[in-house]
């Protein structure tokens, strides 16, 4: 039986105005899910409170099993280390550096090693030694998630992680997330505008009228 990677249980947030309420979701290892919905409607909210880094006026998250907002900030950073993929819509990247040192960065403080096979994957290598401004976005998008891949997390978390590329690039990104996801039994929680990659996922959560609605595809 999958185990729960992620469980969020009557989740409600607001700023000036209430974003959602009563929200519940759960993601088993090999799972897949999207969040989708309009503009404004909370999806990149959600997926932060998710995440670690907003904590919901009202309800639970539990991460592995433990609850995530009564952690220390020691533990949760620990969390971001070594368990937690963080895909932004922003790549983050360090401009000054090749590459390869960027990825590095990643592998170090998670203490793994660079996947070659990775690499080949997300169609990076030929450009391994250039520098992060010498590339187009695309290719820094490819970069980061190829960042993050590489310290080998058990949920990845992705904000429109295909938002500024061509079709055909995309799909090469889509690809490399669910397999790594299947093969590594871990998690994607995918916040897209897009619902062709959304169909993609097992579980759709569409935000509409405050209210979550989870519907499943793929059983696994």
């Amino acid at each position: 039986m999958s185990k729960t990677l992620l469980e969020a249980t009557s989740i409600s947030h607001s700023f000036d105005t209430l974003l959602f309420s009563d929200v519940d979701f759960t993601l088993l290892e090999g799972q897949s899910m999207a969040i989708v919905g309009r503009s404004g409607s909370g999806k990149s909210t959600l997926m932060h409170i998710a995440s670690t880094f907003i904590e919901p006026k009202e309800g639970s998250v539990k991460l592995f099993g433990s609850e995530l907002y009564t952690q220390s900030e020691e533990q949760i950073e620990q969390l971001r280390r070594y368990d937690l993929g963080i895909v932004f819509q922003s790549h983050y990247l360090f401009k000054g550096m090749s590459v390869v040192e960027n990825i590095n960065v990643a592998t170090m403080l998670s203490g793994e090693s660079i996947d070659e096979a990775l690499l080949e994957k997300l169609e990076i290598q030929a450009f391994m030694n250039q520098k992060i401004s010498e590339l187009s976005g695309g290719q820094q998008q490819r970069v980061s998630i190829a960042r993050v891949l590489s310290k080998k997390p058990r949920i990845i978390f992705a904000d429109e992680p295909t938002g500024n590329l061509d079709k055909a690039t995309a799909m090469i990104v889509m690809d490399t997330l669910m397999s790594y996801v299947k093969e590594n039994k871990a998690g994607l929680v995918l916040v897209t505008h897009d619902e062709e990659l959304s169909a993609l996922c097992d579980i759709t959560a569409r935000l509409e009228e405050k209210r979550l609605i989870v519907s499943h595809g793929v059983t696994i």
